[in-house]
């Protein structure tokens, strides 16, 4: 049974004119209790809004940023938006997807079928919500005290006397394991391999770069201090032109969205940091086993004026990765901001079609 005194959690079940609008009224009392008897360490409030949000066609980017607008307008904590857009992963067909980071889950009518529709909604809709918060159905006591916890970060605002600095740290502290989850769920060391022109030019720069002698005999003066103020210059460039030039920073429009903002950002640059990091270490292996195979040794020392050993060959994978990592942030430049959204924020799919089971 929920706790009256626990924390609350506002659902927004935003529904498409017309048909899932009318089956958004219908499961609205069902899905808030639902929630609350799978999860009672918090209060549900599910609150049903008629809105289009986009015009078809539209994909699932659109309709999660939009479906975001509308919770941060509202002062939702959780948004599932019930289209009537067919979703696909793959060319294939899917009942909905769930962006934990941006609090969002998406529900595609056509997928639920026509017979036992509200049934069929409800079980999904938690499903998505789940995974939204969590990792999706917990398992075991573990995965369900996890999702608890989660629930009960998400629900509890910090103090709203706090300014600045000083509540972005609150935020931080008191909601570290949701923060965690969120950034994991978005699987930020997939995010260059999403970006094709910052790769090609992140390939191109190492190329030129490993094959000019000027580069290694700047490698082998810098010493280690220099590549590592490097190196940093070169993952901040990148990350913050990627943040920057997509326009991925949040601003509060209101003092009673701050919460929803800051974790958003924090998860954001998380994201996009642990993504460039992860870009960097695969350059780097890559410019080193370039530097074994293509700078052969006599030509090396020549170039250098000394003996080369493998902390020579060290040193120029440092800063040959580098130099591509900058590379990569003008071909990050290129990239059109969808792309580069789509690339930063991994949407979870439920692809299974198969009925939920009942409650």
């Amino acid at each position: 049974m929920t706790d009256a005194t626990a924390p609350g959690i506002v659902v927004g079940l935003v529904a498409a004119p017309g048909a899932p609008a009318q089956l958004a009224a219908e499961v609205r009392d069902d899905l808030a209790r639902e929630l609350g008897a799978r999860h009672p360490e918090v209060t549900w409030q599910v609150t049903v809004v008629e809105d289009g949000l986009v015009q078809p066609p539209a994909d699932d980017a659109e309709l999660v940023a939009a479906t975001r607008a509308r919770l941060l307008r509202e002062d939702w904590d959780l948004a599932l938006c019930l289209t009537d857009v067919p979703l696909e992963l793959d060319r294939r067909p899917v009942v909905g997807h769930a962006s934990p980071l941006h609090g969002v889950a998406l529900l595609s009518l056509p997928a639920l079928g026509a017979v036992g529709r509200r049934r069929r909604a409800v079980g999904t809709a938690v499903g998505l919500l789940q995974a939204v918060v969590g990792d999706g159905e917990p398992e075991d006591e573990d995965d369900r005290a996890a999702l608890g916890r989660r629930l009960r970060q998400l629900a509890t605002d910090p103090d709203d006397d706090a300014e600045g600095v000083q509540f972005t740290a609150r935020v931080l502290s008191g909601n570290l394991r949701l923060l965690v989850g969120m950034v994991r769920a978005n699987r930020p060391w997939r995010l260059a391999v999403r970006l094709s022109r910052a790769l090609t030019a992140a390939i191109a720069a190492g190329v030129f770069a490993l094959v000019t002698p000027d580069i290694w005999r700047l490698a082998d003066a810098f010493g280690w201090a220099r590549l590592l103020g490097v190196a940093v210059g070169s993952v901040v460039a990148t990350a913050v032109t990627l943040v920057v030039g997509a326009e991925l920073w949040e601003r509060a429009g209101s003092r009673r969205v701050r919460k929803q903002v800051v974790l958003f950002n924090l998860a954001t640059a998380a994201t996009v940091a642990i993504g460039v990091l992860t870009f960097y270490a695969a350059l780097f292996l890559l410019a080193l086993l370039g530097a074994l195979l293509l700078v052969v040794s006599p030509l090396f020392t020549e170039a250098l004026g000394h003996p080369a050993g493998f902390s020579d060959y060290l040193e120029l994978a440092w800063l040959v990765s580098s130099l591509a990592t900058v590379g990569g942030a003008l071909g990050a430049g290129l990239e059109t901001d969808e792309a580069v959204r789509e690339a930063a924020y991994t949407y979870r799919p439920d692809a299974s079609i198969a009925e939920p089971a009942a409650p």
